[in-house]
């Protein structure tokens, strides 16, 4: 039996910038969508995503969670939880977490492979860190069903 496909909505949250990225409509693939800067008004931001998820008809949003390398969760991961229960009450799909340990690292090493400067990945890590962790969720995603899992 195949995975049903689900149009995801990755989100990378930091203190001055959102990485969005989407899945593609079989929830195979995730790319790198768009950058959400920061505003005063975490609520104007959260507004801002959930326009995202209507336009890309996200069926889930997979926040990502910031655990410590040992894998506990610190006072990054603690804020993010809250700020994906915030999301979630506007969204209007599903709000997921997932552990993002090392997606920015990741990020910046496929940016340096590919050539690009530093002018250059400042302005795409956050996109470029959010599809890593979106296509993390993918793949587990997929190998859990595969596995028999959440049938």
């Amino acid at each position: 039996m195949r995975i049903p496909g689900v149009r995801a909505l990755g989100i990378d949250l930091g203190s001055k910038r959102i990485g969005v990225a989407v899945s593609d409509l079989s929830g195979s693939v995730a790319s790198p969508l768009t950058t959400v800067h920061r505003s005063s008004s975490r609520r104007h931001d959260h507004r801002a995503i959930a326009e995202l998820v209507r336009e890309e008809e996200a069926e889930v949003v997979v926040v990502g969670l910031p655990l410590s390398l040992d894998g506990t969760t610190g006072t990054a991961a603690t804020a993010a939880t809250t700020e994906a229960g915030q999301l979630a009450s506007v969204v209007g799909v599903p709000v997921e977490m997932y552990d993002e340990r090392f997606t920015t690292v990741t990020a910046e090493r496929g940016m340096l492979e590919a050539g690009l400067d530093a002018r250059a990945r400042r302005k795409v890590v956050d996109k470029v860190a959010a599809a890593v962790m979106l296509q993390a969720w993918l793949d587990h995603r997929r190998l859990t069903w595969n596995d028999g899992g959440d049938r």
